[in-house]
């Protein structure tokens, strides 16, 4: 790992949701353990855990944010970030205004 270079990264690997639900299913529906699918998967427990713990919240078995509840705060929170980017530009552009204006 130490060759001059620096550290060495590794490619993050996107699943489908297709892949993402039958993994899931294989955990919530045989009753097997997260840990013998991700093994048998090749992928992380812990990867496997979060899809786990999001699909038994979207199920209403756990308390916390559904999928559909987080899509919609990431848009609201990117709207309002671009709503605060305008209003602070028409800020500027009305205070260069009424200086040019008093000259």
């Amino acid at each position: 790992m130490s060759n001059g270079e620096g550290p060495v990264r590794r490619r993050r690997t996107t699943y489908t949701p297709e892949y993402k639900a039958d993994a899931v299913a294989m955990v919530l529906d045989t009753g097997r353990t997260i840990a013998e699918v991700a093994r048998g998967l090749g992928i992380g427990d812990q990867t496997l855990g979060v899809w786990v713990k999001q699909a038994r919240i979207d199920r209403g078995q756990r308390e916390g944010l559904s999928s559909e509840e987080r899509d919609e705060l990431t848009r609201l929170r990117r709207e309002l970030a671009k709503v605060t980017e305008e209003r602070d530009l028409l800020k500027r552009a009305t205070a260069f205004w009424v200086k040019e204006s008093t000259r």
